[in-house]
């Protein structure tokens, strides 16, 4: 079988514009929980795709960290690739891909750093060994070997022990959106597809696009 005939049909649900949430962020949470109710594997992960000045985009997997009505918020190294890229083009896109759900969102808007509060309370609340790793990595850098960057950790945890404090280039982002997009799975490929554009005053446009 050639590679232009994998596919498959959906048939799990339908979404019409009566069936989703006035706030497209609450819808994006209804999703997201389904997702994790349903078992879905690593249902918090999803692709972050940023551009540098000239255009070029570039996409990683990363995990949804915090959820508001502020934004969508995930945790990086400021000085890898992707935050050198925010820094001279600070607009970003999201991908929710839930394959067992024959879902996914779509979500682009502005993107901001978040305090030192709250990059403190984040950092402190993961595993130790995450955090040292976090600040022996330079990020998206060329490393000679595996050793190297095994030695450099060594060497973060004889100098912080079980006390790691996070490095000023390491810290959190949240995506302010202005469009969202919720994408069902339908039969014959006429998929559902129920969009939100920001408007000028703040509220959401909803309208259906065609798959």
């Amino acid at each position: 079988m050639s590679i232009a005939d994998l596919r498959r049909d959906y048939s799990r649900a339908s979404l019409t514009e009566t069936d989703v949430h006035p706030n497209p962020v609450d819808q994006f949470s209804k999703w997201l929980h389904e997702a994790i109710d349903a078992q879905v594997p690593e249902a918090n992960a999803m692709t972050v795709s940023t551009a540098t000045a000239e255009g070029r985009p570039s996409s990683r997997i990363l995990l949804i960290k915090d959820v508001d009505q502020r934004g969508f918020t995930f945790f990086t190294n400021y000085e890898s690739r992707k935050g050198r890229e925010l820094d001279s083009n600070p607009f970003a896109s999201l991908l929710f891909y839930w394959i067992e759900l024959e879902r996914q969102v779509r979500i682009e808007g502005r993107v901001e750093r978040i305090t030192d509060e709250e990059n403190d309370a984040y950092f402190n609340s993961r595993p130790v060994k995450s955090r040292l790793g976090a600040i022996a990595s330079a990020q998206s850098r060329p490393v000679a070997s595996r050793e190297v960057l095994e030695a450099r950790v060594q060497e973060v945890e004889k100098q912080y022990g079980d006390h790691p404090v996070r490095p000023p280039h390491w810290g959190g982002y949240r995506l302010v959106p202005d469009y969202l997009e919720f994408w069902q799975g339908r039969p014959s490929r006429l998929h559902d597809r129920i969009a939100y554009t920001r408007q000028a005053d703040g509220s959401w446009q909803l309208q259906r696009l065609q798959p």
